[in-house]
């Protein structure tokens, strides 16, 4: 936990889940920026946050918990955000009804008066967000936004300049950079290219030629990775009535070819990202025609999946949390799905070979099986005994 100071107060800020391990922080140096702006310090004019003030994409809470006194919403694509900022709130003492908390799948507030965004690492999320709050944008609307120098580029001001109106940067600090955009007042309005579909390859077994599904700002929208490519081949074959595991689904194609190989199967869709689960569900359901059974969540890992009640485990673990390279969310994965298999279940993992998984499957389950390689990727394959 570490304190952040601004201009309403200091507050007290954590990462959701909790780890004594993660040295990463709540905040940066963009969420620094944006706070000193809003407050007026260093000589800026305090902005005005009367009305309804709407944080787009807020990362651990930092932003939404530092205005919690202006009452605002809340709207993001992740799951682990959205309860880091619950955490965060109740941490400060902040009523829980203080802020309004959405996903990007709800509708937005119908009136928006200060528009405020963390710009996230896909362009693409940008995009479909910017185009859902342009109606509910005037023109007497503040909009600002905030990143890191490394995360906004020629692009980025682009599309607020095409969605919403006239756009200016500032000046860098510590590597950050404020974004402002003043909306038009007889603004274009145009829908948005999201959700993208495109035909799966030949090379992909059960899958080949189906149709996939991708909401924005999920793992390789717009077209397969090659790493799922790989996983894909080399999928275990398996039958009977069973429970199956796609972690960390993304589009769900793990997972639904799971399904397609054995139709008496169960299939659990689990991602952090709103917008993951909706693509795998879309996917699932325009190429799963059976009688199988699914489910879809959006959650934390298998946190709420019971002890000993999984079969198999589909995994291909991100290594990345925004800008930061980091293991944490592998490790709770592979955890996890120890607890979560019965006895004899297996977990199969993909991953690029440099990140050295097998080490850490060896130590958590008592073995570990490369079923797959190629110079780049490795298929592993853990049994819990």
């Amino acid at each position: 936990m570490n304190r952040l100071t601004t201009s309403w107060g200091a507050i007290d800020l954590a990462r959701f889940p909790e780890d004594p391990r993660e040295t990463l922080r709540a905040w940066d140096a963009a969420d620094e920026y944006f706070l000193r702006q809003l407050g007026g310090i260093d000589g800026a004019a305090a902005t005005d946050l009367n009305g309804t003030v709407v944080v787009v994409g807020d990362r651990w809470g930092a932003l939404t918990t530092s205005l919690a006194a202006h009452r605002p919403v809340q709207i993001t694509d992740s799951f682990l955000g959205q309860e880091a900022t619950r955490a965060n709130l109740a941490r400060n003492g902040v009523e829980a009804d203080a802020v309004e908390l959405l996903s990007v799948r709800d509708v937005p507030p119908e009136r928006i008066d200060v528009l405020l965004v963390r710009v996230p690492k896909s362009l693409a999320l940008l995009e479909d967000q910017l185009h859902r709050l342009a109606p509910c944008v005037h023109a007497d609307t503040v909009v600002v936004a905030a990143g890191m120098v490394s995360e906004i580029h020629t692009s980025t001001l682009k599309l607020f300049e095409r969605i919403l109106g006239p756009t200016r940067t500032s000046l860098a600090v510590k590597k950050a950079r404020l974004i402002f955009c003043t909306p038009s007042s007889q603004p274009t309005r145009a829908s948005s290219p999201w959700p993208l579909r495109y035909t799966l390859p030949a090379d992909v077994g059960v899958l080949a030629g189906r149709t996939v599904t991708n909401h924005a700002g999920i793992f390789c929208a717009e077209r397969l990775d090659i790493g799922t490519r790989f996983f894909l081949r080399s999928l275990p074959e398996r039958h009977g009535p069973e429970r199956v595991v796609d972690l960390g689904c993304g589009n769900g194609v793990v997972g639904t070819a799971a399904a397609l190989a054995n139709p008496q199967a169960s299939v659990m869709f689990i991602d952090e990202s709103f917008s993951a689960v909706a693509s795998a569900e879309a996917t699932y359901r325009e190429n799963v025609t059976s009688d199988a059974k699914a489910e879809f969540l959006v959650g934390d890992g298998l946190s709420d999946v019971p002890d000993e009640s999984v079969d198999l485990v589909l995994n291909n673990p991100p290594f990345h949390s925004h800008r930061a390279t980091t293991d944490t969310a592998a490790r709770r994965m592979f955890g996890g799905a120890r607890r979560a298999l019965r006895a004899g279940g297996e977990l199969w993992v993909v991953g690029n070979r440099h990140l050295g998984y097998h080490v850490r499957l060896r130590r958590l389950f008592g073995n570990c099986e490369v079923v797959a390689s190629d110079p780049k990727f490795v298929v592993l394959r853990a049994v819990k005994r």
